[in-house]
């Protein structure tokens, strides 16, 4: 689409308003006396005719009047009237065609030329123009005591005689001269002597002002004698024509007002024809002629027109009164002002007491189209109509304007609160605040102004409205967003102090409404309950969902978190929010200690932490608010039943403005990360309509990226196995996924039993226990094992399938020892031997039966030594299913110091080497185990591994909290 022009670089206001002078509405009230009399006050506009002629558009009213006043003032009475009653609306144009009328008559044969006479003439069916005797009335400009006259002038009393003078002079004025000076209406011959015998126009205007004053000295019933007079005589001849206007402001009218304005509209009605003089679907172009140098449509402004019409039926469904067949007409008739700015008048505003139809609009208009130029020049506006949304609020001169119009300036404080006039005004804060997009349209502004015109300011008694559709047409363009029409209007709702809303139809008015209220309740809620609230509202939204993982709310210490193999969200309050850097701190105590001891479950913790406080506790005091509205019966006594809808509307939008905050400010998570450090997790943008609840969005994220899982499969255990273990306890491979960062965190560790039944049933996994002396006995393998079945025990253990092999082969003799392996005797002394027997697996088997024998002496069946006579080293020899075992026995008369002398003191067992991690736990049972309950055994542990860059600190951390565990001494070094 081509670029479309601005409205104010495409038409050119009249040079006054080009200048933005002040106006007032006398500007555009035509003073038909003043025009009579040429005084030079009168705007150019309405004396010179030529001029007038050419500003006027010519109605079909104004034709109608115009033609048949012509054809009357020409002699015809065929299709015409003699007495033409103009009652219409205060401000409706009458006095415009009064005006018409004088300029046609008194200039005769010249108006041909004029733009328009023309058609008045054809219309007419006459040749030319009549020139006429005029006479002119306004009621508003005759003194009922002094008259009018004076200094070289007969002083005329009554409306009669002043007549008479205008159309006649002297010679007419003395025929009536007695009927003035006395108050007595003429008729008959005298009334016919006072008027010329040619065309005569008589205008008469503002009556109800006279008749009024006149009530008081006596004249109201010689003034309706006269009227009637008139009225007959005019009848009565071919080219008389009497033109009356009676203003109908009935606002300004006592009792006595109302019944004399009915009279006289009887008695016009009844001798005469009634005329409405101004069309609602021309005033438009009287407008259009009226403010700019107005030549014809421009040929930028019809392409305006026609994008808008073409939008406007593109959305005909979402906006009002669209109509295909006329939408492009009706942008086009009413070019440079959108159709809702000039109709919105005779839709919304025509039934106010005080509006003035035609004056009215082209005053508040003349102001608008003024003040707009000026300013949409200097912004370098792209404005391509004006708009309701346009209207200079921010002007007190405009408001003045149209507050008369509305009939009362009350909605001063509203408009400037809400709308414009003022720094903060509601709606131009908004505007400030919102996206570019909005605030670049003044959105916010003009929707509020929009609403303030289409519902009159509350001012009718039927309490118009706005309705959604209505809006959106005046508001909306081909460049605009409806859905911003809507969010705009919501912002608006929630801020606004007098814009009552219900069910899509939108009002400003004069009461405060329920955001004012709402404001006195916010100033009263205490902080304590702020925060009381906000601790319940958020272990109400963490409380719901999935039951699997624990919660754990607002811990203050490390032990106010549990150090157990369980997922456990922990939910940080507001006063540990991500801005905080004591937050991270804090997270770090609870990981690394649960009180005192370390905690070994560090894998388990998932922090959710908010990432301000300011928005919930914002929220929080607006819920708290509205239901102190809600509670307080008195105060709800003084809404009407929209304002307690919306009050409940409210209260409803409030609970949910709560929680979608909380939902918001907890989008952050912690957890451990593979390098045993804290590490972040943003959800982003966070709604409540991702997941039924606040922990089933985390969980669905977390198992998303393997941060959780429901469950593992038994292949992977083995790639989790710790190298140093042979049999793993079931309750060490469930710790291991709360405990150890490299390893996913189960969702329930329960589950464990179902990967380890499946393992075991699948032949990947062994299942076994210990017997009392500590073997291991083989519970199931490559059989089926329920998860039923499972336990999860340190007694119980799983094996790899390989190791779990080995126990499907029975325990048999693989070794036999004797004890002690070297003795030294003298002759005849005796020497025990025992002996120990281990089967395949290296653990302790039952000793079979068993053959001794010996050398240097004898030796019994169980064992017990008996040395000869003969020195030397001999051998005791015991043998059983093939296997065979021998000691040293060392036979002398005087024996040297031998180690087995030396066990008669006090001896001790030490040994210095290193094991393979493979062999760990093999080294504790086949060696340490045998010490275990020795008193006086100690056991000296010295390690070193090696541990690079950041990860060393974590590790040796790690290490500190292990050796913490088991009450150790936690001082170790890092070289």
């Amino acid at each position: 689409m081509a670029r479309l022009k601005p409205w104010y670089q495409v038409v050119t206001p009249r040079e006054d308003l080009r200048e933005n002078r002040p106006m007032d509405a006398s500007e555009f009230a035509v003073h038909l006396d003043h025009i009579r009399e040429g005084r030079e006050t009168v705007s150019k506009d309405y004396s010179d005719s030529a001029r007038f002629f050419d500003r006027t558009y010519m109605t079909e009213s104004l034709l109608e009047l115009c033609s048949q006043v012509v054809r009357r003032l020409s002699g015809i009475q065929v299709e015409t009237s003699a007495v033409y009653n103009m009652a219409t609306q205060f401000g409706g144009g009458k006095t415009h065609s009064e005006t018409t009328a004088y300029h046609l008559a008194t200039n005769g044969e010249k108006a041909k030329s004029w733009k328009g006479v023309d058609r008045i003439l054809a219309k007419a069916g006459v040749p030319q123009v009549p020139k006429a005797d005029v006479a002119v009335f306004v009621g508003t400009e005759f003194d009922v005591i002094q008259g009018r006259g004076g200094g070289g002038e007969p002083v005329r009393k009554t409306p009669w005689g002043e007549m008479a003078w205008q159309l006649g002079g002297e010679k007419a004025f003395a025929a009536v001269a007695q009927h003035d000076a006395q108050g007595v209406a003429p008729a008959g011959d005298a009334l016919r002597a006072m008027l010329p015998s040619g065309p005569t126009l008589i205008l008469m205007d503002e009556l109800m002002n006279y008749v009024s004053r006149g009530r008081k000295t006596g004249q109201r019933d010689q003034f309706f004698d006269f009227l009637q007079n008139l009225s007959e005589e005019a009848r009565a001849r071919r080219d008389l024509v009497l033109c009356v206007s009676i203003p109908a402001s009935e606002l300004e009218m006592n009792p006595d007002d109302v019944r004399d304005h009915a009279a006289l509209k009887k008695l016009l009605d009844r001798v005469g024809k009634a005329i409405m003089m101004s069309a609602g679907a021309e005033i438009a172009e009287i407008i259009r002629r009226r403010l700019f140098e107005w030549w014809g449509m421009p040929e930028d402004g019809r392409k305006v027109a026609s994008a808008y019409a073409e939008w406007a039926i593109e959305h005909a469904q979402e906006l009002t009164g669209i109509d295909a067949d006329t939408a492009y007409e009706k942008f086009q008739e009413c070019y440079p002002f959108h159709p809702s700015v000039l109709s919105v008048f005779e839709r919304k505003w025509a039934s106010l007491p005080r509006f003035q139809r035609t004056r009215g609009i082209l005053r508040l208009l003349a102001l608008w189209v003024a003040h707009a130029y000026q300013e949409e020049h200097r912004k370098a506006s792209g404005e391509l109509l004006i708009t309701l949304g346009s209207a200079p609020l921010e002007d007190p001169t405009f408001r003045a304007a149209m507050f008369e119009q509305l009939g009362s300036n009350e909605l001063e404080i509203p408009v400037t609160t809400d709308i414009a006039g003022k720094k903060d005004a509601h709606a131009a804060r908004l505007d400030r605040e919102a996206n570019a997009t909005i605030k670049k349209a003044s959105l916010h502004r003009k929707v509020a102004a929009t609403i303030l015109f289409e519902s009159n300011g509350g001012m009718s008694q039927s309490q118009a409205e706005a309705a959604l559709p209505e809006i959106r047409l005046s508001v909306g363009s081909p460049e605009l967003n409806l859905a911003d029409v809507d969010h705009v209007l919501e912002g608006l709702v929630g801020t606004c102090y007098y814009l009552n809303w219900d069910r899509n139809r939108y009002r400003f008015g004069l009461t405060p409404n329920l955001n004012q209220i709402l404001v006195t309740r916010r100033g009263a809620v205490k902080p304590k309950e702020i925060e009381e609230r906000v601790k319940q509202q958020t272990q109400k939204l963490f409380g719901e969902g999935p039951k699997e993982i624990d919660r754990r709310f607002f811990p203050e210490r490390s032990n106010d978190v549990p150090n157990r193999p369980a997922l456990t969200l922990v939910v940080l309050g507001l006063d540990n929010t991500l801005s905080d850097k004591s937050t991270l701190q804090m997270m770090e105590t609870i990981v690394r200690e649960c009180g005192a001891p370390g905690r070994t479950c560090k894998s388990a913790l998932i922090f959710a932490v908010p990432d301000s406080a300011d928005a919930i506790r914002d929220a929080t005091r607006n819920l708290l608010a509205w239901e102190g509205i809600d509670d307080d019966e008195e105060t709800k006594a003084r809404l009407d039943e929209a304002q307690k809808r919306l009050l409940a509307r409210s209260l409803n939008r409030a609970e949910g403005d709560m929680k979608e905050t909380i939902w918001r400010a907890y989008r952050n998570l912690f957890l451990l990360g593979p390098d045993n450090k804290l590490r972040p997790i943003d959800l982003g943008q966070v709604t409540s309509s991702m997941a039924k609840t606040i922990v089933d969005l985390y969980l669905n994220e977390l198992i998303r990226t393997d941060e959780v899982t429901k469950g593992v499969g038994a292949n992977r255990l083995p790639r989790y196995w710790p190298p140093a273990l042979t049999e793993w306890s079931t309750k060490a491979v469930r710790d291991a996924f709360y405990s150890s960062p490299q390893l996913p965190r189960l969702l329930d560790g329960d589950t464990i039993k179902r990967t380890i039944a499946n393992g075991v049933s699948e032949g990947l996994l062994g299942y076994a226990r210990k017997d009392d002396q500590g073997r291991l006995e083989l519970i199931r393998f490559q059989a089926s094992l329920s998860e039923t079945e499972v336990e999860i025990d340190d007694g119980l253990f799983i094996l790899k399938k390989e190791d779990a092999a080995k126990l499907l082969d029975p325990p048999r003799l693989a070794q036999i020892t004797v004890t002690p392996t070297q003795v030294a005797l003298k002759p005849g002394q005796h020497a025990a031997f025992s002996i120990a027997a281990r089967d395949q697996y290296g653990h302790p088997i039952a000793v079979p039966s068993t053959t001794w024998s010996a050398k240097g002496g004898s030796v019994s069946d169980d064992g017990l030594f008996t040395a000869g006579e003969d020195e030397g080293q001999y051998n005791v020899r015991v043998t059983t299913d093939g296997l065979e075992a021998i000691a040293e026995v060392r036979i002398a008369k005087e024996p040297t110091q031998t180690k087995e002398k030396q066990q008669a003191g006090k001896q001790m067992i030490r040994w210095t080497g290193e094991v393979p991690p493979q062999k760990w736990m093999n080294f504790y049972t086949k060696v340490l185990s045998r010490f275990a309950s020795t008193p006086g055994l100690k056991l000296r542990v010295s390690f070193e591994v090696p541990a690079e860059g950041d990860q060393g600190a974590a590790k040796a951390n790690e290490t500190k909290s292990g050796l913490k565990e088991l009450g150790l001494d936690d001082n170790l070094s890092l070289e």
